[in-house]
Order: C-alpha cells, then structure tokens, then sequence
C-alpha cells in the first residue's frame, strides 16, 4: 500500500514510519514549506489551507498526526488556540483536500486522546462514553468531529484515543525520568488518579491491525487493558531505578506552576479500557504495566 504520514517526525510518526516500511509498505510524507522532502512527499500549508491535491491521488492509507505538543508550554490563551489550531484546522484541511480526489484513500487515522473523556475518577471509560466538559476533552471532541467528515465521504475513518505512551526515545517518559534518577521522584497530587497507558510497540501494533481489519472504524481507544493509579506508576518507576518514591508533588504546586494544563494532564483520573480494538482480535505485546515500563526504560539506558 501507499500509506502517507503527517507529523511523521513525531513519537508515534517516526515509529510508525519504521514499523510499515518494514511491512512493505510505501511510506510518504506531508511536508510543510522549507522542510526537507524527498520522492513521493507531499507538500502541504494546513495554516494557509493549501495542500498539493494531485499529490494525493493514488495514497491508499493517509495517517494524520500532527498537531503541537499539549505539555510543551502552559496553556497560555495564545498557546491553546495553537493547540486547537494545529489539530482541528489542520484536520479540516486534509479532510477536504481528501474529498476532492477522484480515488479517495480507502482509510483515515487520526490522532486523537483520552483527553476526550475528562477527568472521570474512578469511572471506567469505553469508546461509547461521553465527552467531558473541560478544555482539552473540547478539542478532542471537535478535532473528531472533522476526521468524521471523511467517513460521510465513504472514507473509513478512524480516531486513535491515545493515552500515555511509554517508550524511551520521546513522550512522558524521559521527562519523567530525571528527578526519578535523582532520588526526588513521587506521585503527582494524591496519586489515586488512574493513568491509561500504552507501550510505543503496542501504538504501532494498533495502527498496523486498523489498517488491516476493515471492521475497525470510529474511536479507538489506543491504550492498555490495564491502567494503574498514579501511585503505582511511581512507585514501579522508582523501584526499577533503585531510588525511592518519596518526594509527592501536591497538587496545589502543581497548579501554580502550570495553571489549567496541571489538572488535564497530570491530575486527571482516566480509567480507559480498549473495548473496540480487543474485540477486533487485537493482542496486546504489553498488557501489564511493569515489563513495559520496564522495556521502555531499558532502551532509554
């Protein structure tokens, strides 16, 4: 298949982009302007809503990732419209580029987050749940809205629920692991909020089995069976380091120091489980957090 990446260069791009040329496949790029192309890439401007459409004919798989990164910077007024922006415009843009072929691609994956579910506590949360109120799970349910343009189209589209990725060459991961090196590592707040993650291996994994199961469409919860509360997470973390777990960051600190973005990202309480993708014939590499964890930290060493 030709399959074409947008935020290529990003975690899961680059992963994904290994993962299917080893399959095969041929694998091309949306590139904006002044960044380096090569045969086959196609050249987009999603901020000027420009895209070379004659580039696209012919793609059986668009893979659309991009978007700036929801923990790079407090959530400013200006940093969220460029966090809506970057997702939402940049989707609308592909989907009506999409629309104007004469062969429409025969799939659309799209990023999308747990962060489209809220903070819940201890709720379980499937691809049926509704959407929380806050300003992320409001991105995320707009960013949905227009990849599900493509499916009114006849595009299968399809929404990766992504929530923590663990792996050792980008995400949350190394972020975490200095202060964890260094013996001043801890829970975030209380540390009963539920963390749904998901191995790097088991990202590209559910990406491959979309592509191949025809019956997968919608949102797909992009995560682990097994989530863990935030205490747990630490204290594994901890333990694999040889270093205790016993500087907790309290809430209120966190707060203060990132604003909104504090309670999104660190605090929230997700207990996500994926329902569509095991009932598609999915099988987990990783289904329990300490090999994972354990792998991913390994190949950061």
């Amino acid at each position: 298949m030709k399959i074409l990446i947008s935020g290529s260069s990003g975690l899961i791009g680059t992963a994904a982009t290994t993962a299917l040329k080893s399959d095969g496949h041929n694998v091309v790029h949306l590139v904006r302007p002044g960044k380096a192309a090569n045969p086959g890439d196609v050249q987009w401007d999603p901020m000027r809503a420009t895209v070379d459409v004659a580039g696209l004919e012919g793609i059986d798989v668009v893979i659309h990732l991009s978007g700036a990164g929801i923990a790079d910077g407090r959530w400013t007024e200006e940093r969220k419209q460029l966090l809506r922006s970057s997702r939402i415009d940049t989707t609308r843009v592909l989907v009506d580029s999409l629309s104007r072929l004469k062969q429409k691609p025969r799939l659309l994956i799209v990023a999308s987050a747990i962060g489209y579910y809220g903070s819940r506590g201890d709720e379980i949360l499937t691809e049926s749940s509704t959407t929380g109120t806050d300003f992320l799970a409001l991105v995320c349910r707009d960013w949905e809205a227009e990849a599900s343009r493509a499916a009114e189209r006849g595009i299968r589209t399809v929404m990766l629920r992504t929530g923590v990725v663990l792996s050792g060459k980008g995400g949350a991961l190394p972020k975490m692991l200095p202060p964890f090196k260094l013996g001043v590592g801890g829970r975030l707040g209380s540390g009963q909020q539920w963390m749904s993650w998901i191995a790097i291996e088991d990202v590209v994994g559910i990406v491959r089995h979309t592509i191949a199961n025809e019956q997968v469409s919608g949102p797909v919860n992009v995560v682990a069976p097994n989530p863990v509360r935030n205490e747990e997470f630490t204290r594994l973390l901890a333990g694999m380091l040889h270093r205790p777990a016993i500087f907790p960051a309290p809430a209120f600190v966190l707060r203060f120091a990132m604003g909104e973005m504090a309670d999104a990202v660190l605090l929230s309480s997700d207990r996500v489980k994926p329902e569509q993708i095991l009932a598609a014939g999915y099988k987990f590499r990783f289904e329990i957090l300490e090999p994972a964890l354990r792998a991913a930290v390994l190949s950061r060493m």
